[in-house]
């Protein structure tokens, strides 16, 4: 009975049975497809490595010559009598800063450690500022253009300087005035609210003089003098500064005229 039941019955003679599958089954397709998408990647990889060994071992393919291989700038010289601050730093100065100096007051004959020229503007900031750090960044926000100084000392008693700031629209230069008139009446400053500059507007020129002198033991006592101006994008600022305490109105004023007048 078991016999019947497991082995297949014979086919009689004449009869037909069904055709034989020959289909190929899927799990055998999967499977093929995979391994040759696995074969293509790892031929690929092979690929890349061998090209990357390939390359490591070759000499480095040296970068084309430039096109101008020789900038235009000032050669470097050695330093001498006729050497400034300008000429070792030729390449931070514009043309523009030589129209600025062109438009400074005269120095006078005979004066001692004397100067006349354009200034960059983190020099100014460290001569003018008690943070210039942060005072150099607040210049280049507000749009300054140049500066330039002139300075000189008289029977080393008197001291004077000064300063023509340029800026590239007029708010910068408002900008400064009002800054300068907001903190020069403080104690540390003029300690007085000043007063209007002869011959100029209220609202483009004042003048201060320090009301006492500034003293420190084994040392003269320092009084300053200041006259601000605006014209246009441009501020004028005279320090007029004596080591004995006596302060010569008369004569910031005339300096501070004819520095007008250049302008």
């Amino acid at each position: 009975m078991e016999h019947e039941q497991t082995i297949p019955e014979q086919r009689k003679e004449g009869e037909s049975g069904p055709e034989p599958d020959t289909s190929v089954p899927r799990r055998r397709a999967g499977r093929t497809t995979l391994l040759i998408a696995g074969a293509a990647v790892l031929g690929v990889l092979a690929g890349t490595v061998t090209g990357y060994a390939v390359q490591y071992h070759r000499e480095p393919t040296p970068l084309p010559p430039l096109a101008q291989q020789k900038m235009d700038g000032p050669k470097p010289a050695a330093m001498n009598d006729a050497t400034s601050r300008r000429s070792t730093n030729a390449g931070r100065w514009h043309k523009a800063d030589e129209d600025l100096a062109k438009k400074l007051v005269d120095v006078p004959g005979g004066v001692q450690d004397s100067f006349s020229g354009p200034v960059s503007a983190d020099a100014f900031a460290a001569s003018w500022y008690l943070q210039p750090s942060d005072a150099v960044g607040g210049l280049i926000r507000d749009g300054i253009k140049s500066v330039a100084t002139a300075r000189w000392a008289e029977n080393d008693r008197n001291f004077i300087e000064v300063h023509l700031l340029q800026y590239r629209d007029r708010s910068g230069a408002e900008g400064f005035q009002s800054e300068m008139v907001g903190y020069m009446p403080e104690k540390d400053y003029a300690g007085n609210a000043g007063k209007d500059f002869p011959g100029v507007p209220a609202d483009f020129g004042h003048l201060w003089i320090d009301s006492k002198a500034h003293e420190e033991p084994g040392y003269h006592p320092v009084r300053q003098a200041r006259a601000l101006v605006r014209r246009g994008d441009i501020v004028m600022v005279v320090e007029y500064t004596n080591n004995r305490g006596d302060i010569d109105e008369k004569a910031l004023v005339d300096i501070a005229k004819r520095q007008m007048e250049r302008l």
